[in-house]
Order: C-alpha cells, then structure tokens, then sequence
C-alpha cells in the first residue's frame, strides 16, 4: 500500500488501541457484575436474543459490502458526483431493507414465547428486550447508511470514536442500575437512547467531514438502474451472509437447543474474551480492507501481490500470539473472574482455539477476494454452511457442546482453508497457488516451532496465574513476551513479507511522528 493508505491504516490502529484497553476492563468488569446481579439465565437470555435477531440481518443482503466495493473507484478517483449518487442508492436500499425487517421482525415476536417457553422471564420482559434490540438495530438503516462511506475511505477511527463513547457511557450507567437495582427492565431500557444518540453524532460529524455529501433516497431510487453491478453484487453477496451466520451467528441458539441456556452464558464468557482480543487484532487490521480495495483499483499487480504477504505475514504471527496467549491464560482469567465452576472442558478450549486461527488468518484471503469484487463463487458459502450445521447439528446430538462447535472448524478448513485461497490465485492474481502452499507451510512450521521452544521456556516459570490478579498479569506478560519475540524473530528471519511489513511500520511510524 501506498504511505497514505498506510498512513489511515495507522490512524485507524492508534485511534482503536486507545479504546480496546480501556473496553478490555471495562467489559470484564461489567460482565462480572451482570452475572452476579442479573443472573446466568439473563446474560444468557441476551445473547441468544441477539443472535435470534442476527437472523434478521441476514435481509441486509450484503449491500453494504457491494456498496463500499463500488465506491473504491470513485474515491480513489475523486469523484463526489459518482460518490453522492452511490450513498443515495444505498440510502434507498436501505430503507427498503429496514421495512422489511420491521415487518419480519414483528413476526418473529409472537414465537418468542414458545423459543423461551419454560425460562424464568414473562413474556412481556422478553418482548420489551426484544423490540430495544430491534429498533437500535433498525436506526443503522434509516439513519446511519452514510457511515459506509467512512469505512471506504479508510476512516473507521470516526465510527470508533462516537460509536465507543456512547458504548463506555451506556455500559457504565447499566452497571450501576444493575448494581444498584438487579432490575433487568432498566438494564434493558437504557439501549435504545443510547442508540439514538450515537446516530445524531455521528451524522453529524460525517456531514463535517464530507460537507458536500448530498445524498437523496428518492434519487437513489431514480438511480439504481445506472449501476447494476450493486444488484449483481447483492445477489452473491446474500447467500455468503447466509454462510456466514450459520458459521457465526448460530452457535448460541444450537448450544440453547442441545444443551442449556445456562451453557450458553457460560460459553459467551469465553467468547467474550476472544472476542475483545480478536478485536485487538482487527483494530490492527482496520481500513486495510478499504485500502487494499483502493491498492486493487490502481492496477498495480506487483504491488498488489507484494502487499498481499505483508499482510500474510502480519496476519499468522498475530493468530499466533493469540493462540498462545490463549491456551495458557484464558482458563486462569476464568478462574479469577468468575469460578472455577464457569470452566468448561479441554476439548471446547482446543475447538475455540482452531476456530479462532483459521477465522484470524483467513482474513487477508476475504480481504483481497472482496478487493478484487470476486462475489460470484456462491456454491463454495452453500457447502461451508451445509457443512458446518450438519455437523453441528450431529455433534450436537452426540456429543453436547463440543460437538456443536466441531461444525464451523470442518468446515472452515475446507472451504476457507483449502478452497479460498486456489479461488484468489485463480481468479484474482492468475497466477499459481503453488507459492502460496509454500510459504503457508512455512509460516505453520515457524509457528509450530516458536510454540515449542517458547513452552520450554515457561517451564522453568514457576508460578500460579489463579493466585490472584497480579500473578495473572505477571504470567501473562511472561507468556505473551516470550512467544511473541521467538515467533517474530523466526518470521523475521525467514519470511521476506514481515521483514517488508515491520520496515513500513517503522517508516510510517516515523513519518507521523
């Protein structure tokens, strides 16, 4: 990439660092006390009504992936009369989408009793949680589409920052109602104003950013024969976010099904903390998307390959670290932060664990894949979501929560890591995908190497991380510090992509210093 798109790619890491510590706390702290005033059962009720609405989304039908792909052109070009027509089509989608989610949404609403019959909640608490997660959602529809054209042009920082300050405020004002009260109405009362709020904000602030934006839904309308690539784009792109809940979305209504609502509580509490450390990763991550696919636009295949396993490189050493950091230190944080009695067993740690390092590295293959416009390979999301709840299903049965979650990791090392990448080097690059095997093999031995020798090493680090906080912290600094200097020093040495990736870290670093 080039040093502007680097340069927004770095804004959007610094921007995004400042916030995840500061949420990494705060949310362990506020799940801790949601937990013991509300209830397993009430934590456990949210996120499944959360996936159950998920579903919903699905009628989004990826038009905002084709929109941000259409629009990497006319930015890159600077062409605001192409850029005012697009957010207006996309205005008008959108609002045909928000309809009809309504009109689904309170359809599914008189099933929701006989989904939760048997729990502990009345009906009427149920819908109110319900109809607060629905119409906060519905406001990103009729409100917040332009918010796109932010992440397409690499600005992700102006989302985080109004969308993470109303989140912080939210979350402290439901810690205290809940300390305070145990009342879960007002836990659940204070999400739709908060929702509200950010999209005032932000609105705002786009209209100070982009004072020329001048977008019309009527006109998007008018509009929408003039690119029918977004239709065709649409299609494709639907029956992958059909995959990708199935992949994604249902593990907590199949763990409700086949084992319990309290399971699922205590999976979500693993899955919390995979999710705030992924989300360091992402934060790492943020814009590359929007730049890779502005890289693409320029035409530059050397540069577009050579960027490519930068990223690569970048990618497998994170996965790495996280792995790592998490098979030695996520049992004990459990432990600390919650019980021992909130553990679940070695086989759901090992399956989380594969499915967190093919999710991490199998990103920067979508990435390009998405770059290139490459939607139309919609058998490949068909068989990994077949797959994947299938076996989800008959693991399920059998086996409880471990063999719900054997599903997705199937699934995945088939269809994204075996078939994805033959699809971009075939169809994207054009060239072989007999390097890529090459260099993957490598980065697999690297990491099998670097976990090896790094678990040597912390044998002769005598000490208990469930002895306390400070033990927990002294531990995981030692962990974290001795595998991430071993793998980054293999990576160095032998992957040509990291030694280009962490030199244009530093000239970056330097240039905005």
């Amino acid at each position: 990439m080039s040093d502007s798109r680097a340069s927004k790619s770095m804004t959007n890491v610094k921007v995004n660092l400042v916030f995840y510590f500061f949420l990494l706390i705060l949310s362990f702290f506020s799940r801790s006390i949601f937990l013991s005033s509300l209830g397993d059962d009430f934590m456990g009720l949210i996120g499944t009504l959360q996936n159950i609405l998920s579903f919903l989304n699905l009628v989004e039908l990826g038009v905002g992936t084709a929109i941000g792909y259409v629009l990497y052109k006319p930015l890159f070009d600077k062409d605001t009369v192409k850029i005012n027509e697009i957010i207006s089509i996309f205005g008008y989608l959108y609002k045909r989408i928000g309809q009809l989610i309504i009109l689904l949404g309170i359809i599914l609403a008189f099933f929701l009793p006989l989904i939760f019959k048997g729990t502990d909640f009345s009906n009427e608490g149920i819908l109110f949680a319900y109809f607060s997660f629905l119409i906060s959602s519905l406001i990103g529809y009729f409100a917040n589409y332009q918010q796109t054209l932010l992440s397409a042009d690499q600005k992700n920082y102006v989302i985080t920052i109004y969308f993470q300050s109303a989140f912080i405020a939210k979350t402290l004002i439901q810690m205290a109602l809940s300390y305070y009260t145990k009342n879960y109405i007002l836990w659940i009362a204070i999400e739709l104003p908060f929702a509200v709020l950010f999209s005032i904000l932000l609105n705002r602030k786009i209209k100070k950013v982009y004072p020329w934006l001048s977008s019309s839904k009527q006109a998007g309308k008018d509009l929408l024969n003039k690119y029918p690539e977004i239709v065709k784009y649409t299609k494709q792109l639907f029956v992958h976010r059909i995959a990708f809940f199935i992949q994604y979305q249902s593990s907590s209504i199949l763990i409700y099904s086949f084992v319990s609502l309290k399971t699922v509580a205590y999976y979500i509490n693993y899955t919390i903390i995979v999710n705030k450390l992924s989300s360091l990763t992402a934060g790492m991550m943020d814009g590359t998307g929007a730049g890779v696919g502005n890289l693409i636009a320029e035409g530059d295949k050397k540069k577009i390959i050579g960027t490519y396993w930068e990223l690569m490189s970048f990618r497998y050493f994170i996965g790495g670290v996280l792995i790592f950091a998490l098979y030695y230190l996520i049992e004990p944080f459990i432990v600390l932060w919650l019980g021992r009695e909130y553990v679940l067993e070695y086989s759901v740690l090992l399956l989380i664990l594969a499915n967190i390092y093919i999710s991490q590295t199998r990103t920067i293959n979508d990435i390009f894949i998405n770059g290139y416009g490459l939607f139309n390979y919609v058998w490949a999301p068909v068989a990994e979501a077949g797959i994947s709840i299938l076996l989800s299903i008959a693991g399920g049965i059998y086996m409880g929560l471990p063999g719900v979650l054997i599903g997705p990791v199937v699934s995945m090392i088939l269809i994204v890591g075996i078939w994805k990448p033959y699809f971009l080097y075939s169809k994207g690059f054009k060239i072989s995908i007999w390097p890529y095997w090459r260099s993957i093999f490598k980065f697999l031995l690297i990491f099998a190497v670097a976990w090896g020798f790094s678990s040597f090493i912390l044998k002769f680090i005598r000490m208990n991380p469930e002895n306390g906080y400070l033990q927990w912290a002294i531990y995981a600094t030692c962990v974290t510090a001795i595998f991430s200097v071993v793998h980054f020093a293999l990576m160095y040495l032998f992957e040509p992509g990291m030694r280009k990736f962490f030199k244009r870290v530093k000239k970056i670093k330097f240039l905005s210093l």
